[in-house]
């Protein structure tokens, strides 16, 4: 969490360059919500890595197996617990929503609406790394190897599906294949308009994840 106030605020305030407000003088969080999808691909997969492969790896898991729960059930228990390290993680970033309201002229002079929208969107977005976070996490009893294989699966999402769009073969299709990709959605709500087709996007990759996760843990009794 530290690290990740930390990183924005280095780029966002002291390092020169594009993404720093002050030089910049716009008065606007775009820097923040560009670079924050990069972090959190790190930081979603190191929270997530240990989820279930440290369990498997002290043999712990079979001690859950025999509480009176559901694969499911354990899934999601880990998985919010999770999401609560994320939304902690936003929070303290709301100070520099603060900053930039007052630093602007007039002040106030801020897309509120593209803010918020933006703040929606990272939520999910990291809903979207955690879930993936915990399917790696499942698969294997090393953390490490967790780490790579999350990090890896959610830059595809990201960011993959849009350089697959970018390629000529595909640019007849460039759109939908651009709209199965995260950024897409991600970008959607950015602009502040909540559209209930990319909340429903943002909850059904989530929702695969999972229940991919429930099956690896469901295939130990197989």
């Amino acid at each position: 969490m530290i690290v990740f106030i930390l990183v924005n605020s280095l780029f966002l305030w002291i390092f020169p360059g594009s993404f720093n407000i002050p030089d910049n003088g716009y008065a606007t969080l775009e820097p923040f919500f560009a670079i924050s999808p990069w972090i959190f691909l790190f930081l979603v997969s190191a929270v997530t890595m240990r989820m279930l492969s440290e369990e498997k790896r002290m043999g712990t898991l079979e001690l859950l197996m025999t509480r009176p729960l559901t694969e499911l059930q354990i899934v999601l228990a880990k998985y919010f617990a999770a999401i609560i390290l994320v939304l902690i993680c936003i929070l303290p970033s709301l100070i520099f929503f603060y900053s930039v309201y007052h630093l602007g002229n007039p002040i106030g002079n801020i897309d509120t609406g593209g803010t918020w929208g933006s703040y929606i969107g990272l939520f999910f977005l990291a809903a979207i790394y955690a879930a993936v976070g915990i399917f790696a996490s499942s698969i294997t009893d090393n953390q490490i190897i967790a780490f790579i294989l999350s990090a890896i699966i959610s830059a595809l999402l990201y960011i993959g599906f849009d350089l697959l769009a970018s390629l000529q073969v595909f640019s007849m299709h460039e759109v939908l294949i651009s709209a199965l990709g995260i950024n897409a959605h991600y970008k959607s709500l950015s602009r502040g308009v909540i559209d209930s087709g990319d909340i429903i996007y943002f909850i059904g990759v989530a929702a695969i994840f999972l229940l991919l996760a429930r099956t690896v843990l469901q295939s130990r009794k197989w």
